[in-house]
């Protein structure tokens, strides 16, 4: 493969391309062609100022690139390339409430995490959480926040200028005390990861480089609070790579109150997660479907928020969050469950949701949530396991 000519076609291409057009994810289906390729790629980009605009991701072997002068790629190159949209991912949550204080909500009580202090806290467990970052002022947080990652400005904490993210962070792991909100696995570490805009929106390509960091930075488990409805080959390959290297992903499917739901949740690799109301019915707006794992509360759920407040919010994306914190506080018991242990003892251990009118439960797919069950099962299934070796 001519390295130098696909390198300096791209080039001429960016130069003419408008400064924020769309992008194109550029997969080499040969991992030595890949590697030619990065290679011509480190070397001229010292001297081409508009090579620095491409990124890379080692995980599945690919190029982030302006979508401009992939026609000629494609002429050239077809047989050892593959090339898909760039596409915008949202967040799964509707805007709420404002509220003086979250204190104890009701949704890390309905999955009494609370009872499974005792056991687990999540001690040492490190949550990657792919969001809008998080408010590192914030009291509640303060202790339970590492660096991260901010994708968008790099070198700049993932500082969170949308709310979304420091919502989720609240739920996952606050750690207020009797003045402030508990989240479910109060003593986790969370990494935010910062790849949504102000907007809440994504690229594609922004994941696949949130979760290339997570495996690099040997993540335990990654919160993904957001979906799209159509499949991607890129976020598919490097969400394989984290299953495979032991990072269970845990995924929201979606507000459209439809069966079915949004990928990545729909990916077999992840956790995906529905939400249930107070009443622990799966909520108006949740999707749901045979392949729902596991559900979550996700109505009305107060947490942490911009500028040291709180707000209420419902969604799928909060459901996730109740979930992937149980998961956590699992994993600070038995840290080398592998994602497929982890998923199976979630779907186990789940208590049976109520019925809606008209609704058959096995259309709904997993059961809701319960952090004590979990470790309960967690518990056994280690003895068992003891017990035949």
């Amino acid at each position: 493969m001519d390295y130098y000519g696909f390198w300096q076609m791209l080039l001429e291409e960016i130069s003419a391309a408008p400064k924020n057009g769309e992008r194109r994810i550029v997969t080499f289906n040969d991992a030595r062609q890949y590697a030619g390729a990065l290679s011509q790629w480190k070397t001229l980009k010292a001297k081409r100022p508009g090579l620095r605009k491409v990124q890379i991701s080692p995980l599945i072997r690919a190029f982030f690139v302006p979508a401009a002068g992939i026609g000629r790629l494609m002429n050239r190159f077809a047989d050892v390339l593959y090339i898909e949209e760039d596409i915008r991912i949202q967040i799964h949550a509707a805007p709420g409430e404002k509220s003086g204080t979250a204190m104890m909500p009701w949704g890390v009580k309905a999955i009494h995490a609370p009872q499974a202090w005792s056991r687990s806290t999540g001690v040492h467990v490190k949550i990657g959480v792919i969001d809008t970052g998080a408010d590192y002022r914030h009291p509640d947080l303060r202790h339970s926040l590492a660096s991260g990652v901010n994708l968008l400005h790099r070198g700049m904490l993932p500082l969170d200028d949308n709310g979304h993210g420091t919502h989720i962070a609240g739920t996952l792991a606050a750690a207020g005390g009797t003045r402030g909100m508990m989240g479910v696995a109060p003593r986790a570490l969370l990494y935010p990861v910062k790849a949504f805009d102000h907007s809440g929106s994504a690229y594609v390509s922004d994941i696949v480089l949130g979760i290339d960091w997570c495996v690099q930075n040997r993540i335990d488990i990654i919160n993904m609070s957001f979906g799209m409805k159509t499949r991607s080959k890129a976020l598919h390959d490097v969400v394989i790579k984290a299953y495979r290297a032991g990072i269970a992903i845990v995924a929201s499917s979606g507000n459209d109150g439809k069966r079915g739901g949004d990928y990545p949740a729909r990916y077999p690799e992840t956790i995906a997660v529905g939400a249930v109301d107070k009443r622990h019915r799966v909520a108006s707006f949740s999707n749901r479907g045979p392949y729902i794992d596991v559900y979550g509360p996700g109505e009305s759920i107060p947490s942490c928020w911009l500028r040291e407040g709180y707000k209420e919010m419902s969604g799928t994306s909060m459901a996730t969050s109740h979930v992937t914190g149980a998961a956590a506080l699992l994993l600070g018991l038995r840290p080398g469950l592998t994602p497929r242990e982890l998923k199976l003892l979630l779907r186990r251990s789940s208590s049976p949701v109520l019925l809606r009118k008209g609704q058959r439960r096995a259309s709904l797919g997993g059961g809701a949530a319960d952090a004590l069950r979990l470790l309960r099962a967690g518990a056994r299934a280690k003895r068992g396991s003891s017990a035949n070796v």
